[in-house]
């Protein structure tokens, strides 16, 4: 059984398919390029969660009559939380929420789900977010979609104060993850740690680090990825 792998850029797609050693074959798709290695089917649909969502859309729509894929992953680097996840790390999502998705107000932020239409969470499989964790030492536990990368001490706050627990954000996991639901295919989300989320300082980001840590990571989940099967659905939530 083939997983979708969605990865922003192609440094992070190549990432994750010299996991599987041998030069991946290419396949193309109308709007993508996939890049097949071991159990993978890798795309790297670009920055932000539209470009991703409709790369995933493409991806999932081209799949072989018969032969639907059992899971799609949201790959890459991005920030993580300190001290839950450090530089180096590994992280995987128990929720993909789109953390900036909504209003803002007099009172503050209010989530798309609280204005009455939309969703602003999806919660991956359990057992699946379980095999990862457990293949690769992965964090578990929320992770966020944001469309600008966090700067500041006190966005970094917001951000904790809104969603207790998270351990990262990136930019993609919602948008594929969308586009995942309204196929029938689960998804999840496994990020690097290249930065902690915070102040910006780009000369302490380690994104050689990370992506050799992604390589790592698909490298051991290989083997747990053949037994996955496509009958499991995304779970929904609202805030």
């Amino acid at each position: 059984m083939r997983v979708l792998v969605v990865t922003a850029v192609p440094a992070e797609r190549d990432a994750v398919t010299r996991a599987c050693g041998d030069r991946p074959r290419v396949r193309e798709v109308p709007g993508a390029e996939l890049h097949l290695a071991g159990p993978y089917d890798v795309l790297a649909g670009g920055a932000g969660p539209a470009a991703a969502a409709a790369a995933t859309a493409c991806a999932l729509a081209a799949a072989p009559a018969g032969e639907p894929y059992a899971c799609v992953v949201s790959a890459g680097i991005g920030g993580g939380f300190a001290p839950a996840a450090p530089v180096g790390s590994l992280v995987v999502a128990t929720a993909i929420v789109a953390a900036d998705l909504g209003a803002e107000t007099p009172d503050g932020f209010v989530p798309v789900t609280a204005l009455g239409f939309g969703r602003d969470t999806f919660l991956p499989p359990g057992h699946l977010v379980r095999d990862v964790a457990s293949a690769t030492g992965a964090v578990p536990g929320p992770v966020l979609t944001v469309s600008t990368v966090t700067g500041s001490a006190a966005r970094t706050a917001e951000l904790l104060a809104a969603h207790p627990g998270a351990v990262a954000e990136a930019m993609e996991g919602f948008g594929v993850a969308e586009a995942a639901d309204r196929f029938g295919v689960p998804a999840l989300e496994l990020r690097a740690v290249s930065n902690a989320v915070g102040p910006r300082d780009r000369g302490a980001w380690r994104i050689g680090d990370a992506l050799a840590a992604l390589t790592g990571a698909f490298g051991k989940t290989a083997p747990v990825v053949e037994s996955w099967t496509p009958h499991d659905r995304l779970d929904r939530h609202s805030d």
